[in-house]
C-alpha cells in the first residue's frame, strides 16, 4: 500500500498527515506528501508543524517539500487533498478515471462535518494543533482500515 498526503506547499498539513499515518501504521505502508505548488521544494516542513508534531511525539524533520506530479498516479494506491480546493486541483492533473478515483478528501475518513483541514500557514500556533488533531482522527480511521484490509 502507497499513500500520499497532499496539502498546498507540503510544508504544513500533508506533512503533519504524513507523519501522524506514519507513527500508526507498519513498515509495509509507504506514506510520503507533496504539494499542488511548488515554493517551498527541498525545504523542511514549517517550523509550526514540527513543532506541533514533536510537542505529539512525532519527529517530521526527515521530511522535504516536494511537488505533486503526474506520476504520482502511478506510484499511489490512495492520494489524500487536505482541502477541497487541492482535491480539485489534482483531479485536473488526473489522466484517466483511475486517476480520480485514488483521489480523496482526508477528513471525509473520519466522518467530519466539514471537509477542509484548514490551512494553518497563516495562523497562530493554535490552528497548528487543531489541525493536528483533525489529522490525528482520520489517520485513527485509515490506520483502522488499513489493518483491518478495508482499503
Amino acid at each position: 500500500m502507497r499513500i500520499l498526503m497532499v496539502c498546498l506547499g507540503n510544508i504544513c498539513r500533508s506533512p503533519l498527515a504524513e507523519g501522524i499515518l506514519k507513527s500508526k501504521t507498519n513498515t509495509d505502508i509507504f506514506i510520503d506528501s507533496a504539494g499542488t505548488g511548488g515554493w517551498h521544494v527541498g525545504q523542511l516542513p514549517d517550523a509550526r508543524s514540527i513543532e506541533v508534531a514533536q510537542k505529539h511525539g512525532l519527529d517530521i524533520t526527515d521530511q522535504r517539500c516536494r511537488k505533486f506530479n503526474t506520476e504520482d498516479f502511478d506510484n499511489f494506491d490512495i492520494i489524500y487533498a487536505m482541502d477541497q480546493y487541492n482535491y480539485r486541483d489534482l483531479l485536473s492533473l488526473a489522466r484517466s478515471a483511475q486517476d480520480k478515483q485514488k483521489i480523496k478528501l482526508i477528513l471525509k475518513e473520519s466522518g467530519a462535518s466539514h471537509l477542509d483541514v484548514p490551512d494553518p500557514y497563516h495562523d497562530s500556533k493554535l490552528g497548528f494543533e487543531n489541525v493536528f488533531q483533525m489529522l490525528d482522527k482520520a489517520c485513527d480511521v485509515i490506520a483502522n482500515k488499513i489493518n483491518s484490509n478495508e482499503l
